[in-house]
């Protein structure tokens, strides 16, 4: 006797159902299709039968019509192209895909390099080529990963149809590889992952698998790869026309999957065609349950229906292969308070149901699924340790309380976490994560449980891995080692850098040669910058590391900015007793030694300039490499005069000597007001106005 499993997980995903039954529904006078609405002959075929007609490129649609864009989703800029052309957009974009364009568009304006996984010929992946601002790369082989990824910031995104076994073993990798940041975002539909995941699982406990769906569908195409991966005998059908049977009358089991753009009826076809065999009839009952035959359901089975209406009393579902609509009473559903506008968008979708009686009426529900699927659990992977989940309803004196099935469970006061619960009210209406410490199956069925050993258990796992990665972040890091890292908070001392993620501390006093007020002057949070290791305290689990090293001193650079000669201008910082420092720039100042202040006498350098004061300085000698210049004020003042004058000898002769001018007192400068000079005054007006003083 053949055994026939149809996955649950087969026909239209729901983006595929939406763009075809807006497809059907649509008036097709003057209606095109950009690319085939699904990869399906037969669909395609039924469509351009209704008149709707099926384009490759927007440029055969004309001006003024209308244009479905189907699920994988088109280029960006498609969409102003048809408002110029005053073409009407019926978009069908699958909301997973509009996600990844999303994604794409926000990443590659950041500046990330984008790399999408998948095929490169697949029109979604196309699509999504024309939403990147910047550049981008197809990869779909784990064995050939482009090397100008090395030293990119990388986006990684998926086709949404693609392998994900595949994707995880190109996204290690593309990391390994890496050198850069490396975002990855796991786009792939998870309907697309629960069919492949039923599929190996089919694959792997049946002799012989059917694939059903177009041959151009690239994710029934992945799926008949996958099924034989883990199967010897796998059959690859477009149709019910490809079956021969006399391939599968040998087989004990087998099991059936369908791409996401094959039609349930095809499959449906299959199964009769299987069950027109009579080596097969006796089993089909289980698959197809005897077309409008309700009298063959039997009690505790379960069915897959479809909803074909929604009222306020409940569903109208159609059994399989039967045109007979069912009431389902909205008391038997899973959900917490129906609501008939709810389950409008969800008419044409499938739902299990369990058959709970056959007489007087057949009486159907979906929530006690739910139910014996909590009574499974309590089976023998919980009663071995495996986790499960409840919500909380309510607490009493030693704990919270829940309800799983049939099962009460009692979670005590002390196994809701690590440490001391005050208040238990809190947790009433959250999820509880547990672990079975006593199952009582006899009596009241309870269940005494932990989250406790759960969240310990996580945190010491986290603990150890921590523990790790800072071994291995110590054994391969030493002082003077240039490092790359990502800021990522700031204080007033300092900023914390993670390098390869751990913590290390980048001092204010190490952000710059010429000192800064704040961290954010320097550094901005979430950018990555390169930094010198200086310290190393693995015992105390510290790291110093510096910017400013990396940097070019101030001094570095004088040589190229200044010359012996030029005219700077410049504020006085300090006065000492042999001349004023003179801040030419930050982080280099330069010295007017008290001779070259003035061409006249002067006792201090205070006497005629004060701290803060703006003076404009001629540089008369440069050494970089001692880090010294010097500077004169009194090059730029006009030289003074030198007069010769005439004596007479005492004994009336006649003799000319050359006369030194007569030094002036400390007194000629006395009548100067302690305020009178302002920053600004040039060394000429206040020489000129002491002589006018006098």
């Amino acid at each position: 006797m053949t055994q026939i499993t149809v996955a649950k997980q087969s026909g239209f995903c729901k983006g595929v159902e939406f763009a075809v039954n807006t497809a059907l529904n649509l008036e097709a006078e003057n209606v095109y299709v950009l690319g085939e609405i699904i990869h399906n002959a037969d669909v395609v075929k039924l469509l351009e039968e209704k008149g709707l007609k099926t384009v490759e490129q927007l440029s055969c649609i004309p001006d003024g019509a209308t244009v479905i864009f189907r699920s994988h989703g088109v280029p960006k800029n498609y969409y102003s192209i048809c408002a110029s052309r005053s073409i009407k957009v019926v978009d069908c974009t699958c909301g997973f895909v509009k996600r990844t364009q999303s994604i794409v568009e926000e990443q590659s304006a950041q500046g990330k390099f984008i790399v999408i996984v998948g095929e490169p010929e697949h029109p979604e992946v196309t699509g999504l080529l024309g939403w990147c601002a910047g550049n981008a790369a197809v990869v779909n082989d784990f064995n050939n990963i482009p090397c100008e990824l090395e030293t990119k910031d990388l986006c990684i995104v998926c086709q949404t149809t693609f392998s994900a076994e595949k994707f995880e073993k190109i996204i290690k990798n593309i990391k390994k590889l890496c050198k850069k940041t490396v975002a990855v975002f796991k786009t792939i539909c998870y309907t697309t992952i629960r069919r492949q995941h039923e599929t190996e699982n089919l694959a792997k406990n049946c002799e012989a698998m059917l694939v059903v769906g177009g041959l151009n569908s690239s994710n029934t195409n992945k799926l008949y790869e996958l099924a034989s991966k883990y199967c010897k005998n796998v059959f690859r059908l477009a149709n019910a026309n490809d079956l021969d049977y006399s391939e599968l009358k040998n087989f004990k089991s087998i099991g059936i999957v369908s791409g996401a753009s094959t039609p349930n009826a095809q499959t449906r076809e299959v199964l009769l065609k299987m069950e027109e065999n009579t080596e097969v009839k006796a089993t089909m009952a289980d698959v197809v349950a005897k077309i409008d035959n309700e009298s063959k359901f039997k009690r505790g089975q379960i069915v897959q229906a479809t909803i074909s209406k929604a009222t306020d009393e409940g569903l109208q579902i159609l059994l399989p292969f039967s045109k007979k609509e069912i009431a389902l009473s909205k008391d038997e559903l899973d959900c917490e308070q129906y609501n008939a506008d709810d389950y409008m968008d969800k008419i044409g979708e499938t739902i299990d149901l369990l058959v709970v009686e056959l007489k007087p009426v057949l009486k159907l529900s979906q929530k006690m699924i739910k139910m014996l699927k909590e009574e499974e659990a309590l089976s023998a992977d919980i009663e071995a340790g495996k986790e499960f989940s409840v919500v909380c309803t309510g607490t009493n004196k030693g704990g919270l309380v829940a309800q799983m099935g049939t099962y009460s469970v009692f979670v005590p006061a002390k196994e809701i976490r690590p440490g001391f619960v005050k208040d238990l009210t809190k947790y009433e209406g959250k999820t509880l994560r547990l672990r079975a410490l006593e199952i009582k199956k006899t009596g009241r069925k309870e269940i005494i449980a932990s989250q406790r050993v759960i969240l310990q258990e996580e945190y010491d796992a986290k603990e150890a891995e921590k523990q790790a990665l800072e071994q291995n972040f110590f054994s391969n890091i030493a002082v003077g080692d240039i490092v790359e890292g990502k800021v990522e908070r700031t204080t007033g001392f300092g900023a914390f850098v993670s390098v390869n993620g751990f913590d290390c501390l980048a001092h204010i006093s190490d952000l710059s040669w010429t000192g800064t007020e704040s961290v954010k002057d320097v550094l901005e949070i979430g950018k990555t910058y390169k930094f010198k290791v200086l310290k190393i305290d693995e015992e105390s689990k510290k790291v110093s590391i510096g910017y400013k090293q990396l940097q070019p001193q101030p001094w570095d650079l004088v040589g190229d900015k200044y010359t012996v000669g030029e005219v700077i201008h410049g504020k006085v910082v300090r006065i000492v007793p042999f001349g004023a420092f003179v801040e030419v720039e930050k982080g280099i100042d330069g010295l007017v030694h008290v001779s070259q202040i003035s061409y006249d006498r002067i006792e201090t350098p205070a006497s005629v300039l004060n701290v803060g004061d703006e003076v404009d300085a001629k540089i008369i000698a440069l050494d970089t490499e001692m880090k010294k210049m010097n500077l004169s004020i009194k090059a730029l003042l006009p030289e003074p005069e030198r007069k010769p004058r005439s004596n007479k000898t005492e004994d009336g002769e006649g003799e000319t000597r050359r006369s030194r001018a007569p030094r002036r007192s400390d007194d000629e400068f006395s009548n100067w007001s302690e305020g009178s000079i302002s920053v600004g005054t040039s060394l000429a007006d206040i020489i000129a106005n002491a002589k006018k003083n006098k």
